[in-house]
């Protein structure tokens, strides 16, 4: 088993050097992440108004670091505004002890509060980066199942109606985007624009560790846009209940043997006819002990690659 963990760790550094530091991540294909203001309409996309993610900096890495958003603020041109712009995000930056170990910490504030900047209408921002730090990776949470010192950054809406719509950057520049080798993000709870084209396919990445025997995934104010399917290497599009407008819609899948210790690749894939210009989704999956799992922006192992269930045949000579 601790051979199996080395090797998983080496293929997680592998994959995620240098590429895993914008979220949403090239591979996801997803625009930007968005929270609504805490007044807007669930129908909106978005049923908490909350969106937590976590960065994991690797052990070895000693240097200051950098939090950046891109489009902090609301208004502009990225956003979704709902009659006159109104809304606030509050953005806050956490580490130490409790920040992902704590059990709710995955829907709350846990952990020591490092830093907070709350965003409004102004134009300041508009199109531009904001960047919290530096900090210390000793000020995150000495978690190994993350890979290393884990941090927190919660966007949280806190007034008005409207969609801010912004994405994130691990860097170790304070003004510009520069990576970490072997760091990372994830989540466990996901709330995405979509693609207004519908040639566009948006991807997210749960990881299988090997004590997952199935899992139930849930998607909220899909819009019946399409279809949402599951690849692995051993499932080729496997389709998955979708939701409607403002409900939500979950499903089933059985883990086979072959895709533990592998990512799983859940793929949105709009309507190519009268598709939806601002579709806005929320995405979770829980494991059959009823525990999140999380997303990697760049998943563990690489994108899976289908390997079909052929058989190989040996015949003996005579």
């Amino acid at each position: 088993m601790k051979i199996l963990n080395l090797l998983i760790l080496f293929l997680f550094i592998a994959f995620t050097k240098a590429i895993a530091q914008p979220v949403p991540a090239a591979e996801e294909n997803i625009p930007f992440l968005v929270t609504f203001g805490n007044k807007a309409k669930t129908s909106y996309g978005d049923d908490d108004f909350r969106q937590i993610f976590y960065f994991s900096i690797p052990k070895d890495f000693r240097k200051p670091f950098y939090i950046r958003i891109f489009d902090p603020n609301i208004g502009g041109e990225h956003d979704e505004i709902i009659g006159d712009p109104n809304t606030k995000t509050k953005y806050s930056v956490y580490g130490g002890k409790g920040c992902i170990s704590n059990r709710t910490s995955r829907n709350g504030a846990h952990g020591n509060l490092l830093a907070n900047k709350t965003f409004d209408s102004k134009s300041s921002y508009d199109d531009k980066w904001y960047t919290f730090g530096p900090f210390n990776p000793s000020q995150g949470e000495d978690a190994p199942k993350y890979y290393g010192n884990v941090f927190k950054i919660i966007a949280q809406g806190t007034e008005g109606n409207d969609g801010n719509l912004y994405r994130y950057y691990l860097s170790t520049s304070p003004t510009k985007n520069t990576p970490i080798d072997g760091g990372n993000a994830f989540t466990f709870f996901y709330t995405f624009r979509l693609h207004a084209d519908a040639n566009q396919v948006s991807h997210i990445y749960p990881y299988v560790d090997n004590e997952v025997i199935s899992i139930k995934q849930t998607n909220f104010d899909w819009d019946s846009d399409g279809s949402i399917k599951l690849y692995s290497v051993a499932t080729m599009a496997k389709s998955l209940s979708v939701s409607g407008d403002d409900t939500s819609a979950s499903s089933e899948y059985f883990v086979k043997k072959s895709e533990k210790g592998t990512s799983l690749d859940i793929q949105f894939q709009k309507r190519k006819t009268n598709t939806l210009d601002n579709n806005n989704v929320v995405f979770y999956i829980r494991n059959n002990y009823g525990e999140a799992m999380a997303f990697y922006t760049v998943p563990i192992g690489g994108v899976p690659k289908f390997k079909g269930n052929t058989k190989v045949t040996v015949q003996r000579r005579r």
